[in-house]
């Protein structure tokens, strides 16, 4: 063999189920990397073919097909360089793999079948595959290669059987969600195999969105003895060379560029972007139209709308109604003409008349209440989907998690739309996560972020008059909900016990709106949707203890 062996971490953004456009994204990201980069194998993300995740598309037969279909022609189409790629791979009926296999001058020169499947939180593989049980270790030009899939590197045997076959350097394929504090868990784990196998591990991460799950790429590779050696930048696509040496005593030796690290609150800020861009992409909507009251969510949700698809594909709406502060009408425009999207303002004032006159009769003799309010939310609401069904624009919905965990919100109101993009973010987050963005630019007026929230949907309307204040509140909720605390725990930290109580029955009794609230972006490792699933029907609650 030569005396350098280029090795090339291939960090794209497929889209589930194409697998016709990601092999052709495989195939022109192999021939770059071979052209330009002088690589002699590119290594792909767990699953490349399909996209991650492809859920039940795994169950269609006619997926396998075009998988199969797929490597013919990676094998036919790539000359002079080699690719390791992620694939499904049914050996016999019902038995499906999560498979990598290694590729090389037209033929498959050995496949790795997966034997650690994970089964918890956002994912669900054992619902899908079989556990392989066997090391692979493949030898190409004079290197010999151990191959691990995603959740196998948090094991100890699937490395120590590499090593044990032969192994000179592991590579790891993954497709690794984002959530915050992420990527120092995923180091620190592959530093233990590292110091236990005493050999190289190549930690290769798909990126881009799907759905709610957004992926931050940030593949590395830690030498021997655990150092870090090679990183790729978050949240781009591209072609991060290794170089690989045999020293005079034969010892193989890693090395390559490090980018920088963000702050975990630009890679926050960063994955709510990425997954509102992909979201919108890979299903090809044209544009997006989002309410823009004056309040802070829906500012920030505008700020990552341009960031994510450009200001000529956003537009904004402010509907006020009597309640509607002057402030919030102007700094709401004020807003739209900073970001210089197109604006407009469409009073509901008649419109909420004729609901409430069309319902006299069903509201003589009522106080007003709630329904009053979620009257205005509606209108609002519809008028959105109209301007969505009209002109093809996506509504993007601008409610946070604090909102959406307590029930704060209103069905078929303000939780109308395709997507949401702060479903996962709590609204103390919300406020950091502006002050960041201004610290960028400043797009968002600072009387927005400043001025207490409200809905403004009743005269002198608070959010703090019927709920806790927010710092006090989130804590309770990432105890309740990230954590799992109960009511006794709670209490016993320091909540108040009638507080606590309230708090509690509100995101239990909710969880029909959240069952209806349209995807968001997961950023945390409890969000509702995939992480969180629980019964809207159910007799656990605060009071119902064993006697």
């Amino acid at each position: 063999m030569s005396m350098d062996f280029c090795l090339v971490m291939g960090q794209i953004n497929p889209v589930v189920g194409d697998v016709s456009g990601n092999v052709k994204k495989i195939i022109k990201a192999a021939k770059e990397a071979r052209d330009s980069l002088n690589a002699d194998l590119v290594i792909f993300p767990e699953l490349t073919l399909t996209g991650y995740p492809p859920e039940d598309l795994l169950l269609r037969p006619g997926l396998q097909k075009r998988v199969e279909k797929g490597l013919r022609k990676l094998k036919k189409k790539l000359k002079d360089v080699a690719v390791l790629v992620g694939h499904p791979e049914g050996v016999v009926r019902d038995e499906l793999y999560n498979a990598a296999s290694l590729i090389a001058d037209g033929e498959c020169l050995g496949t790795y079948y997966k034997q650690h499947l994970p089964n918890y939180s956002v994912f669900d593989e054992k619902r899908y595959f079989v556990e392989g049980k066997d090391a692979c270790v493949i030898e190409y030009k004079g290197i010999k290669f151990g191959i691990t899939i995603c959740e196998d590197i948090w094991f100890v045997e699937p490395t120590s059987q590499a090593k044990d076959a032969g192994a000179e350097i592991i590579l790891n394929l993954n497709a690794s969600p984002f959530r915050q504090g992420k990527w120092q868990i995923r180091e620190a784990e592959v530093k233990q195999r590292a110091l236990e196998t005493g050999l190289a591990i190549v930690y290769v991460n798909q990126v881009g969105g799907q759905d709610e799950l957004v992926f931050d790429g940030c593949s590395f590779v830690l030498s021997a003895n655990g150092e870090k050696v090679v990183r790729a930048p978050a949240w781009q696509e591209g072609l991060f060379p290794v170089t690989l040496s045999h020293n005079s005593n034969q010892q193989l030796s890693v090395s390559g560029t490090l980018a920088d690290k963000e702050t975990e609150l630009a890679m926050t800020y960063q994955a709510l972007v990425t997954g509102l861009r992909d979201y919108v992409e890979k299903n090809n909507f044209s544009s997006v139209v989002i309410g823009l009251s004056g309040g802070i969510d829906s500012a920030l949700t505008l700020a990552l709308a341009v960031d994510a698809i450009g200001s000529e594909r956003v537009s904004t709406v402010m509907m006020p109604s009597q309640y509607t502060a002057q402030m919030s009408l102007d700094d709401a425009q004020e807003m739209a003409s900073g970001l210089n999207v197109k604006h407009s303002v469409i009073a509901i004032d008649s419109l909420f008349e004729q609901f409430l006159n069309s319902l006299s009769e069903q509201f003589e003799g009522k106080p007003v209440d709630t329904a009053e309010e979620n009257i205005q939310a509606r209108v609002r609401g519809t008028l959105l989907m109209a301007i969505s069904n009209k002109t093809g624009a996506m509504v993007l919905s601008t409610g946070n998690k604090s909102e959406m965990a307590v029930g704060y919100s209103t069905l078929y109101g303000d939780m109308a739309g395709g997507y949401s993009p702060l479903k996962d973010v709590y609204k103390t987050l919300v406020y950091r996560l502006s002050d960041y963005r201004n610290s960028l630019s400043p797009v968002i007026p600072k009387r927005i972020i400043t001025r207490p929230p409200s809905a403004e949907l009743a005269p002198d309307q608070l959010d703090q008059d019927s709920l806790p204040p927010y710092e006090i509140l989130d804590e309770l909720l990432e105890r309740y909900i990230g954590e799992d605390w109960c009511f006794e725990e709670l209490v016993a930290a320091g909540g108040d016990m009638d507080m606590v109580a309230r708090v509690i029955k509100m995101v239990d009794r909710n969880e029909y709106k959240r069952r209806q609230a349209p995807p968001g972006i997961r950023i945390t490792s409890r969000a509702f949707g995939r992480d969180r699933r629980y019964p809207i029907t159910s007799g656990y609650s605060v009071n119902s203890t064993i006697e």
